[in-house]
């Protein structure tokens, strides 16, 4: 890993754009940091290097949403994330996730779709909340992914957004379900052997710009309607989809 005028050029914005994400739009967009630094790093270098970063955000952005956080919908993602992690941390060196990524990003933006429909009134169907099992489908793929791209957001975002919960109960919901699954994932990618001494480095560097586009996504939360707060959240879900689909049929 060369601290090069390129590295930094592509990680500060990468890094504050994760830190606006996860700090007031419900981490949707987040993990498009990973893609983005691994063009100039080896994808598990990625890795590493944002995970200590964006548990650094994580603790950043809990006291903010402290007990504001839907309960029961946190528990299921947290729960079923656990095991999501450990088969993600089992299949990291052989499986192919592209299958995995296609399907999330499909469901991401059929998701989409079907609000803008709802909105507009062109579907004429009462809001229903998603049950238990699907909170336990969207955790589990939410901690597979999340352990092998950091893409956790879209399952999670798919599951909250259904549930019609108010713009400050889902980034809560989505701040402490993503502290502990990264938690989770800290372990593995000890063992495994994706943290190196260079990604520590990088995470001390540049760890002042992930608290700064923390601060930023917290502001913006605050200083945004429900509507356009919504609104945007889609936005970003269709972009995380997209790049979902992107590369897995590259």
């Amino acid at each position: 890993m060369e601290f090069n005028l390129a590295f930094f050029a592509l990680s500060i914005p990468a890094v504050i754009f994760a830190g606006v994400s996860k700090g007031g739009f419900g981490s949707g967009a987040a993990f498009a940091a990973t893609p983005l630094l691994a063009l100039i790093l080896e994808p598990a270098q990625a890795l590493g290097l944002m995970l200590p970063l964006l548990m650094l955000v994580d603790l950043a952005t809990l006291r903010p949403y402290w007990r504001q956080w839907h309960g029961p919908s946190a528990r299921f993602l947290i729960i079923a994330g656990l095991p999501g992690v450990a088969l993600g941390a089992g299949l990291y060196q052989v499986a192919n996730a592209d299958v995995l990524r296609l399907l999330i990003g499909a469901i991401s933006l059929a998701f989409v779709a079907y609000q803008i429909a709802r909105g507009q009134g062109w579907l004429r169907i009462s809001p229903r909340p998603l049950g238990p099992l699907a909170g336990v489908i969207a955790g589990l793929v939410a901690g597979f992914t999340s352990f092998i791209s950091h893409a956790g957001g879209p399952p999670v975002a798919v599951y909250l957004l259904a549930q019609g919960l108010p713009k400050t109960t889902y980034q809560a919901t989505t701040v402490i379900t993503f502290w502990v699954v990264n938690i989770f994932k800290a372990v593995p990618y000890a063992f495994l052997g994706i943290f190196t001494v260079d990604t520590l480095l990088a995470n001390v560097i540049l760890a002042p710009v992930a608290l700064f586009g923390a601060w930023l996504g917290v502001k913006a939360h605050y200083m945004v309607s429900e509507r356009l707060f919504f609104a945007i959240t889609y936005v970003l879900l269709t972009v995380t989809g997209s790049k979902l689909i992107w590369d897995a049929l590259n």
